[in-house]
């Protein structure tokens, strides 16, 4: 094979492993998120309200650590997104290590040309050629339109990252993004590998 154009991290994180939380662990997880959300920083005289119920996305498992995304709406209007990290354990609870919310009034209810319904966060780096960086982020949602099966991330027309539907329809990549001038681009596809929606991460002009 040719050598490659661009060497940048591809498939970097493990797949989903673990299904939706349930019992004890579930609700540890939801308490360790409602005490993240209720540091969220809200513009002058918004109030987070109570938060409702909270929708976990497939976890990823980088660099030693998994990721478990969430969001959940609030009495408020806002929508309450964030995850929890914790390294694997060989035995027992895992620790949590990290835990990060941030709330949004531009919800897809809001916004009924969108796609895709898309949070992300910026969870790490890898450095590549001249000493560029790539942001390594955790990019998590749920098409709105029917059909999808499977979620990609793309750099500069190359696929990084990959995430099956859960039964809920929600998926999780984790990719880098703005790497040598390039951003990433997430796709939706249905079981025929035919592309059924289309977002950035960045708003068009």
């Amino acid at each position: 094979m040719p050598p490659e154009d661009r060497l940048v991290p591809r498939f970097a994180a493990e797949p989903p492993h673990e299904a939706e939380p349930g019992g004890r662990w579930a609700e540890r997880l939801r308490e360790e998120f409602l005490a993240a959300g209720q540091g969220v920083e809200l513009d002058e005289g918004q109030e987070l309200g109570e938060i409702g119920e909270i929708n976990w996305y497939p976890d990823r498992t980088w660099n030693g650590r998994v990721y478990l995304p969430a969001t959940a709406s609030t009495t408020s209007g806002l929508e309450l997104f964030g995850f929890l990290a914790w390294e694997r354990p060989e035995g027992g609870e895992p620790e949590i290590c990290d835990r990060r919310a941030s709330a949004t009034t531009e919800t897809a209810d809001g916004n009924p040309d969108w796609q895709v319904d898309l949070c992300e966060e910026v969870v790490g780096s890898w450095r590549g050629e001249t000493g560029k960086e790539a942001a390594m982020t955790l990019v998590w949602g749920r098409p709105l339109v029917r059909g999808a099966a499977i979620a990609t991330g793309e750099l500069a027309g190359l696929c990084v990252d990959q995430c099956e539907l859960s039964e809920a329809g929600l998926f999780t990549l984790l990719a880098p993004d703005d790497y040598r001038g390039d951003s990433l681009e997430i796709g939706c596809f249905d079981a025929r590998g035919r592309e059924v929606a289309r977002e950035s991460l960045y708003e068009e002009d």
